[in-house]
């Protein structure tokens, strides 16, 4: 009832965009919708940028549907795009190794081979807590799966809502609702098909020799292999950080983490290596927030964020 509510609460100012243009300018934060993604901005200055459009680097790691640049609350990109030693990691994205239709394994959405994000429709929305909804509606597709005519088959239907908070003196937060619907029988996905099992949602940030991992039971260790750090982990360095809280409601919660200390992306792990299965019925949905942050945990008392985030999903 609260999620209907507050969808409710948008819907009565909201500016929807059903083609391309400018989302209605407002007070504080604004989206600009354009042939290439959603631009954000609060008060002039760039938040970020969620990629609609397919690009490439040259014809390698073709991928759309993820944001790129991110900006913390001083304007700094803490987000990395075709970064040098995985060319295929992108900005703040969810992609898994396996995608399967029956026994074929279609395209590998992680590392941007064989596998095409369609946006079917996309659109704003101002809520009337000054927040601002990003709503994309994303088919799957592959080269590897066609019909007679050549045409790619759908195989999953997406449905992304990202929200994005006005920020205060310490924080602003990004929530992500990933919702995902089989379009044919027996669509499964699942992480790489190894001991680490990576794949799911997964921020690749900057990152510094002095950062800090903690989780809910204290710091955190990265191994090479999943670790249990409960269900958020901050990365800072005492200055800016950046938290990633997992909902109970995520199944598999509370995920394990999959940490990388430099040079790869931080991934709240599903399923893991072992594919599941998506409904053609009831969507799979993964929810996750993110909080840009200036201090340390212990500063910015993300234990008590994540409570918030867990009970109703607001601030």
């Amino acid at each position: 009832m609260q999620d209907m509510l507050k969808h409710l609460c948008c819907i009565v100012v909201s500016t929807v965009s059903s083609a391309f243009g400018l989302a209605a300018e407002t007070p504080g934060l604004n989206a600009e919708v354009n042939p290439d993604g959603i631009t954000v901005t609060e008060s002039g200055r760039s938040l970020l940028h969620y990629q609609l459009k397919t690009k490439s680097q040259e014809g390698d790691w073709p991928r759309a549907n993820y944001i790129h640049p991110l900006h913390d609350l001083d304007g700094n990109v803490i987000t990395e795009d075709f970064p040098h030693d995985h060319g295929h990691h992108r900005g703040i994205f969810w992609a898994w190794h396996q995608v399967w239709v029956g026994d074929q394994k279609v395209g590998d959405s992680w590392v941007c081979r064989e596998f095409l994000w369609d946006v079917q429709s996309q659109g704003v929305e101002h809520c009337a807590d000054g927040s601002l909804r990003l709503i994309a509606n994303v088919e799957w597709k592959s080269s590897q799966l066609a019909d007679d005519t050549g045409e790619m088959i759908p195989i999953v239907a997406e449905r992304t809502v990202v929200t994005v908070h006005p920020a205060n003196d310490q924080y602003r937060l990004l929530d992500f609702e990933i919702s995902l619907k089989a379009l044919l029988q027996n669509v499964r996905i699942g992480g790489s098909e190894d001991v680490k099992g990576y794949g799911g949602f997964s921020p690749r940030i900057k990152l510094s020799k002095d950062q800090k991992f903690v989780g809910h039971h204290g710091e955190v260790e990265p191994q090479k292999t999943a670790v249990e750090a409960g269900s958020w982990i901050d990365i800072s360095n005492g200055n800016q950080g950046v938290a990633i809280l997992s909902h109970p409601s995520n199944p598999g919660y509370p995920e394990p983490w999959i940490l990388r200390a430099k040079r790869s992306m931080q991934n709240a792990q599903y399923p893991g290596a072992e594919p599941v299965e998506l409904s053609m019925t009831t969507p799979t949905v993964l929810r996750y927030r993110l909080v840009l942050h200036r201090g340390s945990a212990e500063q910015i008392n993300i234990p008590g964020l994540s409570a918030d985030f867990a009970s109703n999903g607001k601030r």
